[in-house]
């Protein structure tokens, strides 16, 4: 097997884990969390978009799912078609669309949301009680709802990701 092909199975696995854990921690257990933690729980947010949160994980994925295209033209002959309608294929082909559609929805859904729900909020500290500060706290309470769900949508797609890919060989 060539180093090329090692090297984008060994990115593409170990990122995808990456991206997939992270994922599903984030939407099961940290967003959860930090909604229960009302206020508080801000401050996690706001502490894990300094570390780059949200620039990272969109780089995980992609170099996921462009190692995962590599590999899938690779393995089908350049995207032949008969490889691809076969059960391998087509678990392969429909896990690799989920990961797509999880990307996009997680780049153009829950990051945009999130940012603007942090931006709101640190921009809330400055406004004094009163109606302009409610409004500003229900635009953030509503960009944080659409992040929270956007990710259990994304998370729901990588775990059927995941399963594709684990079953596809055995198919």
């Amino acid at each position: 097997m060539s180093p090329l092909i090692v090297t984008l199975r060994l990115l593409h696995i170990v990122l995808g884990v990456l991206w997939v854990g992270t994922l599903i921690f984030f939407a099961t257990y940290l967003v959860p969390s930090v909604r229960e933690a009302g206020p508080d729980g801000m401050k996690v947010m706001a502490a894990i978009q300094r570390r780059r949160f949200l620039d990272v994980m969109p780089a995980v994925a992609a170099v996921t799912i462009l190692s995962g295209l590599w590999l899938y033209w690779r393995i089908s002959g350049g995207f032949h078609w008969a490889w691809i309608m076969t059960p391998m294929g087509l678990a392969l082909g429909i896990g690799g669309l989920l990961s797509i559609t999880a990307f996009i929805i997680g780049v153009g859904v829950m990051r945009p949301a999130t940012l603007r729900a942090g931006a709101l909020a640190r921009e809330m500290s400055s406004v004094p009680q009163g109606p302009g500060r409610d409004v500003q706290q229900k635009q953030v309470q509503q960009l944080r709802m659409r992040s929270a769900q956007a990710s259990q949508v994304v998370a729901l797609l990588l775990l059927a990701t995941t399963a594709l890919m684990a079953v596809a060989r055995y198919l």
